[in-house]
């Protein structure tokens, strides 16, 4: 699972969430490298101070080698093109907020027939960032001084520490929750066979299921 890191914070993400889905918490941890001890893939720090006054508009690019370390980092085949329009805006006096869109353009192996499958994405990006040891920071804990977090608030800030933020961190999270876990090409289809042992071993599945005696329970065991 990877872990994208911001200043002192790592995000991580898992592929099939999206957006709207992942778990709020998921990002909350402390390191400068991922899980499996992969850096980020490239980097772009952002002094905050840029911002403080009047909004940044930035882009940024992938290009090169850049590009292909961010394919092994978001396990795909490749990824050929990846660019961001970003508008940054003073947020709180203290802090920053990153909104704009990236596009990329990808390619993945069919989850049936292996053949690569030619993908263009987009997605939005809207984050803000207060410095680590600001107060204003509205953080609810437990009596066992746990993060309590509500999955359908809105996000919190994301904590930097010192100057800067990687805007490469938000721009590679954005577009990592866009990608397809399970790329398929619209005429795919398994060898019958392999259809066949599919069906029988859900088929298999539901009757050993507890749901399925369940079923059998409710409808008097009737055929």
């Amino acid at each position: 699972m990877p872990i994208i890191s911001t200043g002192s914070m790592k995000l991580s993400w898992k592929r099939g969430w999206s957006a709207s889905s992942c778990p709020k918490a998921w990002r909350r941890d402390v390191s400068e490298k991922n899980a499996n001890e992969k850096p980020l893939p490239f980097s772009r720090p952002f002094a905050v101070a840029r911002a403080a006054a009047v909004p940044f508009e930035m882009r940024l690019e992938a290009k090169g080698d850049e590009l292909e370390r961010l394919a092994g980092f978001l396990d795909v085949d490749a990824v050929t093109a990846l660019a961001a329009d970003l508008r940054i805006t003073p947020f709180r006096r203290e802090g920053v907020r990153v909104r704009g869109d990236v596009k990329a353009h990808i390619v993945q192996s069919c989850v049936v027939t292996l053949e690569p499958i030619e993908t263009d994405l987009s997605a939005p990006v809207d984050a803000t960032y207060l410095p680590e040891q600001s107060r204003q920071f509205r953080r609810k804990v437990n009596e066992e001084g746990e993060l309590l977090v509500d999955p359908e608030g809105p996000d919190d800030p994301e904590p930097f520490s010192g100057s800067e933020i990687d805007i490469a961190a938000v721009v590679i999270e954005a577009i990592g929750l866009a990608i397809d876990p399970y790329p398929r090409k619209p005429d795919a289809e398994l060898p019958p066979d392999v259809s066949d042992e599919g069906d029988e071993g859900e088929a298999t599945a539901e009757k050993e299921s507890p749901f399925a005696a369940l079923k059998d329970w409710k409808g008097g065991g009737e055929e």
